[in-house]
């Protein structure tokens, strides 16, 4: 089940994104540290309504960030459709031990779905550029690599921003 996010449940999401940002880290992908992502974007994102958790069995294994919300660092891409009618994906997290198993595909499946039946032009999101797994995974669901963008509390190196047009 993919339902909105509570509060009391950043600290769960917050452990997923930790295991996730070591499972990167060993396969040398360093992505996600220290500064990113951090409670205060989830504390924001669920104020916003836009934090959506994975759950199975009763536990949350994953979350995602569906947002109407275009941050700064995308004004210079070059996107498919006119900016005011899109959503954006953000931190999509499955825990290690239940990545591989489609869940990441289901949570894809979801924002596409809320963001078709809610009018929306297109889907937007950014991947790390040394992320090749990441990349295969949105062109394989027809995203279209438009721009490089930048966050150097991340990384030196760019992040590729992708569109879905519905």
């Amino acid at each position: 089940m993919i339902r909105h996010a509570k509060i009391s449940e950043i600290a769960d999401i917050l452990t997923i994104t930790r295991a996730c940002a070591i499972k990167m880290q060993e396969n040398g992908i360093f992505q996600w540290n220290e500064h990113y992502p951090k409670k205060e974007a989830f504390v924001n994102d669920v104020k916003r309504n836009e934090l959506y958790a994975k759950e199975l069995n009763g536990k949350i294994i994953g979350a995602i960030v569906i947002s109407t919300y275009m941050d700064d660092e995308y004004i210079p891409i070059k996107w498919v459709t006119p900016n005011g009618n899109n959503t954006y994906i953000h931190r999509v997290c499955i825990h290690p031990n239940h990545q591989g198993k489609g869940f990441a595909q289901e949570m894809m499946d979801f924002a596409e779905d809320y963001s078709r039946k809610n009018g929306f032009t297109s889907v937007r999101l950014d991947t790390f550029s040394q992320n090749k797994r990441n990349q295969r995974f949105y062109e394989q669901r027809g995203y279209q690599k438009l721009g490089d963008i930048f966050f150097p509390k991340q990384s030196a190196h760019p992040f590729h921003c992708y569109e879905l047009v519905l």
